[in-house]
């Protein structure tokens, strides 16, 4: 477990921190890897979950054609009908058929509200629990459980996201270490993990050897400058290079059933992915789809993209239940906000809306065949159980076991906390 307070609190020259990340990717081919820190100085719940698989739904997903349905309002529902769950009386959108067979082993938070209703402050704000700020980068979660705990395996990184872009996970002030890896295919494995073309090994060596003592150096002529941890990347990056773990990345090596079962999707392949690193003990994945903005033509695209989704889904809840993962897995599934129960005249779209929405959570702890929370009978307002944003990030929180009333500094000295002013929605545990 790390320091949060000390670690929090460290900052570099930014022009070598710079240099450092471009001589890490052209040397090594690889992003810098979390490195470890003091122990910590607070008190750590015991976890009910060890991993999440974080399936973000970018553009904002419409909850009534999904989570949320209305099928007695014509006016709500179009042409949208529903699939029947395997939990009496709750039903989801008529294009997840295959993830409400599943209903029995998740909770669907029907009730959260965000103050956020554009894209990129949304996304943000879905993954700090902050308002976006143009003075201060906040972390995300995963950032802070890779803070918090560091790696299980020593090869590979504790953090990774399939698909990101800058408005979801990051470091935010906290050191560069906590940033997740980024993975743009999740079909083409970890790329540019093999030495570059034309430097042999020894090579390779001596580079390393110069850098070492460039490092070295530096410390020499600004004392009191941390450069340890810029060390422990490199170290880092060189024996996942060099680990049988890369294989984790490797989708060619599951069974063509398996790959057929989640489906040759970006989201399918991206989940398949997740459920891997996972087995391989990475902490937190977050697996990113977009296209989730249906302004226009709302029915065409969810037909087109739902089923994608409800295979994908279905499948990982399965595949980790099968192998052991579920109850130690945190599955999360999320849209930075909603969009409207009322149709747009003349596009047949729906527009944002964040002032009700829904998500799905499964695994770590989670009650199961549950519902939390209510909208009223068009889905546009919450009426029971209202969840904020920050109130949801807090819930992963404390199923991670974080210390959510803890205040943390930022470099600035400003104090923060995980999620902000959040409080875990108990209900949702079993």
């Amino acid at each position: 477990m790390k320091n949060f307070l000390e670690a929090s609190n460290r900052s570099d020259d930014p022009t070598r921190r710079s240099f450092l990340a471009g001589l890490a990717a052209t040397t090594l081919g690889v992003t810098a890897l979390p490195r470890v820190g003091a122990a910590a100085q607070f008190t750590r719940r015991v976890p009910r979950a060890r991993n999440v698989i974080f399936v973000y739904l970018s553009g904002g997903m419409s909850h009534v054609d999904t989570f949320d349905p209305k099928p007695e309002r014509r006016e709500v529902m179009g042409p949208m009908g529903i699939a029947r769950s395997s939990v009496d009386g709750i039903a989801l959108g008529q294009h997840l058929p295959l993830l409400a067979q599943r209903l029995d082993r998740a909770t669907l938070i029907r009730s959260m509200w965000s103050n956020q209703g554009a894209h990129v402050q949304g996304r943000y704000f879905l993954h700090t629990s902050y308002s976006l700020r143009g003075t201060i980068r906040h972390p995300s979660l995963g950032a802070w459980l890779t803070h918090a705990d560091g790696p299980d395996n020593p090869t590979l990184p504790p953090h990774v996201t399939v698909g990101g872009d800058q408005y979801g996970a990051a470091s935010g002030y906290l050191p560069q270490s906590t940033a997740p890896l980024p993975i743009g295919d999740p079909g083409a494995g970890l790329q540019a993990s093999k030495l570059p073309k034309g430097v042999d090994q020894g090579r390779f060596d001596r580079r390393l050897e110069r850098l070492r003592r460039m490092n070295e150096e530096y410390r020499q002529n600004h004392p009191g400058a941390t450069v340890d941890g810029y060390d422990t990347a490199y170290e880092q990056a060189v024996s996942l290079m060099q680990s049988a773990d890369l294989q984790a990345f490797d989708l060619s090596l599951e069974d063509e059933a398996t790959r057929a079962a989640y489906g040759s999707s970006k989201i399918g392949q991206g989940c398949l992915l997740a459920r891997r690193l996972v087995e391989h003990d990475v902490r937190f994945v977050e697996v990113v789809s977009g296209n989730w903005d249906t302004h226009v033509e709302n029915f065409e695209a969810l037909e087109e993209r739902l089923p994608d989704l409800d295979r994908a889904l279905a499948t990982l809840i399965s595949d980790l239940e099968a192998r052991g993962l579920l109850e130690d897995t945190l599955l999360v599934v999320a849209s930075e906000f909603g969009r409207t129960p009322r149709i747009t005249e003349g596009r047949n779209g729906r527009d944002h809306h964040p002032q009700a929405f829904s998500t799905l959570l499964a695994g770590g702890g989670i009650r199961r065949g549950h519902v939390h929370g209510r909208t009223d009978e068009l889905g546009e307002e919450v009426v029971e159980g209202k969840v904020t944003v920050p109130d949801f990030n807090a819930t992963i929180a404390h199923a991670l076991g974080l210390p959510i009333d803890h205040e943390f500094q930022a470099p600035s000295g400003r104090p923060f906390k995980i999620a902000d002013k959040g409080r875990p929605v108990l209900e949702v545990f079993e």
